[in-house]
């Protein structure tokens, strides 16, 4: 009796060839974002990078990110951009209106309670891609990270706000 193939066994073909698709499709918009224009010679050239650097990158990635809710993943960068653009106008705010001697600027160490490196690399991210804080150092064993704060009176409140808006949610992302 003849058995049909399963449908997956087209699978490590479209692998090999797209390892990581996702990166894949990113690569190709962001390229298209940076020339600021649409014309057939771009999309391609899109293509091309989109589907050569996951390829050419893919031996340094042996264990592929894991990801539980892509829903939430894009909550995640809804919000994350939304605090881009208050933290922006927070720190032109202090920039214009307040001395230097009434800023708190801190070093802050906030607690880890993730443990996936993907996760802590887009946690760090986004604190540093927020105006007015800077993710600098992982500290060795992984359970710390070094934040430069512009303007945090109260650290205590500082961590719980980035762990609360940020942590929490890459938790609920990342396994």
């Amino acid at each position: 009796m003849a058995h049909a193939q399963p449908t997956t066994a087209k699978q490590p073909t479209f692998r090999r060839w797209f390892p990581h698709p996702l990166l894949s499709l990113t690569l190709t918009l962001i390229w298209l974002l940076l020339i600021n224009s649409f014309s057939a010679g771009g999309l391609l050239v899109g293509l091309v990078l989109g589907i050569a650097i996951p390829r050419l990158t893919s031996s340094f990635w042996p264990d592929r990110p894991r990801m539980r809710n892509y829903g939430k993943l894009f909550n995640y960068l809804l919000l994350v951009m939304w605090d881009i653009v208050v933290a922006n106008l927070q720190v032109a705010l202090i920039i214009l209106f307040r001395s230097n001697t009434s800023l708190h600027t801190r070093w802050v160490s906030v607690p880890l309670d993730l443990t996936n490196p993907e996760a802590i690399t887009v946690f760090a991210g986004t604190i540093t891609m927020t105006p007015g804080t800077v993710s600098c150092d992982l500290s060795a064993d992984g359970r710390h990270l070094l934040v430069h704060c512009l303007d945090a009176p109260d650290i205590e409140a500082s961590v719980r706000d980035m762990k609360q808006r940020y942590e929490s949610r890459l938790l609920e992302i990342f396994p």
